[in-house]
């Protein structure tokens, strides 16, 4: 029943996660509008810190931690399947896209930003494809 337990909670902290990576590039792309030292560029910059630090950061670290606990109970878990280790590295590519996101926003409070919407556009859809990918590894479990 514990295992379960940490099961939703991990799915849940996913979920959290997700909801940040997939909005903060979105507020990037409105923060590229705002001219720099604006009103409207301040307020981008109290919402995506606020985003990143009290929702995305806190999130990563429970999926990981609820993870790793799932694979420590069950240990063979991680030894039988190869869709498990395709999961954990499209997870790696998901934090490194999580970590490019804390620099871009680092950048943008130091009003630092050189890049046009359409980056962000496109990082926009990073997280969406690395987690259809994630969901196909755990669900159909292809090898």
């Amino acid at each position: 029943m514990l295992y379960e337990w940490i099961k939703a909670l991990h799915v849940i902290s996913i979920i959290a996660w997700m909801a940040g990576l997939l909005y903060l590039p979105r507020l990037f792309v409105y923060h590229c509008q705002a001219p720099a030292g604006s009103e409207t560029s301040e307020t981008f910059k109290v919402m995506e810190r606020r985003l990143l630090r009290a929702i995305m950061n806190p999130a990563m670290i429970a999926a990981y931690v609820f993870g790793i606990t799932m694979i420590a109970m069950n240990r063979e878990l991680f030894l039988q399947g190869g869709w498990l280790h395709a999961k954990l590295l499209f997870v790696l590519l998901l934090t490194a896209s999580h970590m490019m996101m804390a620099r871009w926003r680092r950048d943008f409070a130091l009003d630092r930003n050189t890049r046009p919407q359409r980056f962000y556009r496109i990082a926009n859809e990073v997280p969406t494809l690395l987690m259809i990918g994630i969901v196909i590894f755990v669900v159909v479990k292809p090898f």
